[in-house]
């Protein structure tokens, strides 16, 4: 049998996706992947319709590049029967200005269910999957309609933002970010006094301005008033006594 399908893609995307299995696998009709993880991208169960009929196989196929032409080979047995389908294949790449054309050349040889309709059926069958897969190639192998070249994305950076004035005082601005090129008045006076002063000394000093604790009432004067007070009352008591005795006597 030979087969050409025309498909508007570059034969170097084709190429490409026919070098990968897991992609081919994407474009056999019919195809369902085992679950095994021993199985290969390209082995599982495929439903052929031909002639009114569904045949479903479970096989493998296997895909190889020789000298830019790919061949193909495929085994299996009905799912539901004793019979079974090979089939050899290459395909040939023909680089057009509109795209490719994809030449197939090949033949099958079949035991069972298959082996019993005319070759008319099968011939027409095998083309229409022939038709599908190229279609299904094709759309594997064109790249996404939204694709935007990185240039576009991402343009060229531009020179360094320049100097922001905010406030009269120059800072230097990057993104959302905007660093003061000096720390603030007050932060450089306490920065100052605090040069030659060890840790321990600024960090056990008492805090000033409108955050220092109110000191409590000075109770000293009162206490050194007592101090003195006391003494005399003393004496002037020893006094009182004294000249009270001295007066009875004279009595």
């Amino acid at each position: 049998m030979e087969h050409e399908v025309f498909v508007p893609v570059t034969a170097e995307a084709l190429r490409q996706t026919l070098g990968d299995p897991v992609r081919v696998a994407r474009c056999v009709p019919g195809l369902q992947h085992d679950a095994e993880e021993s199985a290969g991208p390209l082995s599982g169960r495929m439903k052929v319709r031909i002639g009114g009929h569904t045949i479903t196989y479970r096989g493998a196929l296997t895909l190889a590049e020789r000298d830019g032409v790919f061949e193909v080979e495929g085994e299996g047995v009905e799912v539901r029967g004793s019979g079974s389908a090979k089939l050899t294949l290459t395909v040939r790449l023909m680089e057009t200005p509109d795209g490719t054309t994809l030449v197939f050349t090949g033949g099958s040889r079949s035991e069972g269910r298959l082996a019993e309709l005319p070759a008319e059926t099968t011939t027409a069958a095998a083309r229409r999957l022939l038709d599908r897969f190229v279609a299904r190639l094709g759309e594997e192998s064109e790249p996404p309609e939204d694709t935007v070249p990185v240039a576009e994305v991402l343009p060229e950076f531009g020179p360094e933002p320049p100097a922001l004035a905010i406030d009269g005082e120059t800072v230097s601005g990057e993104g959302d970010f905007i660093i003061p090129d000096e720390p603030p008045a007050e932060a450089a006076h306490a920065r100052r006094t605090m040069i030659g002063r060890s840790a321990e000394e600024v960090d056990h000093a008492p805090p000033r301005g409108r955050y220092a604790p109110v000191p409590a009432p000075d109770t000293g004067g009162a206490r050194a008033t007592l101090r003195w007070v006391a003494p005399a009352a003393a004496l002037a008591l020893a006094s009182a006594v004294v000249v009270g005795r001295a007066l009875r006597r004279r009595k």
